[in-house]
């Protein structure tokens, strides 16, 4: 395994980049299809997708889910901007983004131009089909600031044994107050704690196959506000 660019704490399982701060991976080896299967699908997503339609993200990490999200938006024809906001408390050096990229070239033709304003420190870019705010800082104080709310929610951060900050209840409460009526939310854990924290904060809560060797995941649905339990 080799050693980030920029000694940021990143090891390398060849272009998988590892925390060492979490002990943990960015995403698993075919990482496109597993955001496809987990954010995506998850979601009932791209047949969600509207004109103005919002996404928020726990855990930014590369933009992988990001990436994967705006080709669907592309392929789907729909008018106007999609809207995502991910929160990140570690962001990457942009070298290492790329380098984690660089085997998915079916996102060649949407991360060139996000990579380029990464690099110039760019954190809100307007983007063919996108606009990207990208909140820096513990999500536990930047998220109860936030004034936006989602209409798709992606939880990716590190596991919940190696990153437990990220999938209590008080956060994911705060996921519940900035969700649209009839909100989604998917993620590739299972845990227990995590889908019970989630039921306490107000989604309707299920589990479905996971991606890969992961037997399970989470998706939800908000309660209430016009959302069907």
């Amino acid at each position: 395994m080799g050693q980030s660019a920029d000694g940021t704490g990143l090891d390398w399982d060849g272009a998988r980049p590892l925390s060492r701060r979490y002990g943990d991976g960015y995403f698993c080896a075919d990482g496109l299809a597993e955001s496809r299967h987990v954010f995506l699908a998850g979601n009932d997503l791209p047949a969600r997708f509207r004109p103005g339609f919002r996404i928020a993200e726990l855990g930014f990490g590369t933009g992988l889910n990001m990436l994967a999200a705006l080709l669907a938006w592309r392929a789907a024809g729909i008018a106007g901007s999609l809207h995502y906001t991910g929160f990140e408390a570690h962001p990457l050096a942009a070298e290492d983004i790329a380098r984690a990229l660089a085997p998915f070239h079916e996102l060649a033709p949407v991360a060139g131009r996000f990579l380029g304003a990464w690099a110039r420190d760019r954190r809100r870019m307007h983007l063919e089909g996108i606009t990207i705010d990208i909140v820096e800082g513990d999500a536990r104080e930047t998220l109860p600031a936030w004034t936006g709310r989602a209409d798709a929610w992606f939880l990716d951060g590190f596991a919940p044994a190696r990153n437990p900050e990220l999938w209590e209840l008080p956060l994911l409460a705060e996921v519940a107050g900035h969700s649209a009526p009839g909100a989604t939310l998917a993620s590739f854990t299972a845990a227990g704690h995590v889908r019970r924290a989630l039921d306490a904060a107000g989604f309707a809560v299920e589990r479905r196959p996971g991606f890969g060797r992961k037997r399970h995941m989470t998706t939800a649905r908000l309660r209430g506000r016009g959302a069907p339990d």
